[in-house]
């Protein structure tokens, strides 16, 4: 056993949903992880960051802790700024010291939604909201601290098993409703948080290994639609008449934080660390949707890691407000 496998993998943020996944799939693996949610870790604190890592720091870090109150960030962005950014730096500097492994998952919302063809890794960025700033300075951030040792990980429209999503909202409103309005001018990648838990795994055990280069990558499902078009597939797997989904425009339905109307992803880089991209997102929300229909909708987390936010909500949460009904925010 080498000195890397005998230190633990430390996963932050560890009530949401991205992290859920992460924690299942290390404890399949057989991999020992400590889960450090918002009340067992500040990563706004550097003193609270610089004692995790005494001891026996982790092999790797994983920092799903963030502020995600997307709209709420529009008029608390030093706020967002502190978890998303600020954490992020003082984690990076705590894994620089002790030799850590950081992975920092990220956003679509850095890029400006403007592109007509996928983003690539190295595409300029250009956030429009609050949100999309904090999280592209916390990229910065690790890109500068650790150079050879930061992987910053790009991801969109995130559902999964055991916490409140996209996905989650349709499963309940598909019974409650007769027909519901979607969103059909934003184009991006459904991601399920299985799929996205096994990859960073995975290229966390690349990059112990000195394999996976250090950077950035894009962990999103394959293909490309739209809020409308997914909601339709949802239903035509649950046996539901998809003609009942019916299509609005964005313009119906403004929120405070601009949306990207076209935040596709590109995947070239996964080849460079001998991975393959993500599967196409219809196979993986296929596999997906059985367990979620049998798992009921959690009251949504708000940003861990770091202080409470007002209108707290998981990142996954933001595109309930594509449905038009009553229940959303």
């Amino acid at each position: 056993m080498t000195a890397h496998e005998a230190r633990p993998w430390l996963v932050t943020g560890a009530q949401g949903l991205l992290a859920r996944a992460l924690l299942g799939h290390l404890a399949g693996a057989g991999i020992t992880a400590v889960a450090a949610g918002r009340g067992d870790l500040d990563i706004t604190d550097r003193k609270a960051v610089q004692a995790a890592f005494t001891g026996r720091p982790p092999a790797v870090v994983i920092n799903c802790a963030a502020w995600t109150a997307v709209d709420a960030a529009e008029d608390h962005e030093a706020q967002a700024l502190a978890v998303n950014g600020t954490g992020a730096r003082l984690l990076a500097e705590a894994c620089r010291a002790s030799g850590s492994v950081l992975l920092q998952p990220s956003t679509d919302y850095v890029f400006d939604g403007r592109a007509r063809e996928p983003y690539p890794e190295h595409a300029p960025t250009g956030p429009r909201s609050a949100y999309g700033r904090t999280k592209l300075a916390g990229e910065q951030a690790v890109l500068h601290t650790l150079p050879d040792t930061g992987y910053v990980v790009r991801t969109s429209w995130l559902y999964g098993a055991g916490g409140n999503s996209f996905v989650g909202t349709v499963l309940g409103l598909e019974r409650e409703r007769e027909t519901l309005e979607v969103v059909d001018d934003q184009w991006g990648q459904p991601t399920w948080t299985a799929d996205l838990a096994a990859q960073l795994v995975q290229l966390g055990r690349g990059a112990l290994a000195g394999t996976a280069p250090a950077g950035v990558y894009h962990g999103s499902n394959g293909g490309a639609t739209t809020w409308f078009a997914f909601c339709r597939e949802i239903f035509r797997l649950l046996g539901a008449d998809p003609e009942r989904v019916r299509p609005l425009t964005s313009d119906r339905y403004a929120r405070p934080a601009p949306r990207p109307a076209y935040s596709v992803l590109g995947h070239g880089r996964w080849h460079a660390a001998g991975m393959a991209p993500l599967r196409h997102w219809h196979a993986a929300l296929a596999e997906a949707l059985p367990a979620m229909r049998h798992r009921p909708a959690e009251e949504p987390a708000g940003p861990a890691g770091g202080p409470a936010a007002p209108a707290e909500t998981s990142e996954t949460m933001r595109e309930e407000a594509e449905i038009t009904c009553d229940r959303c925010p």
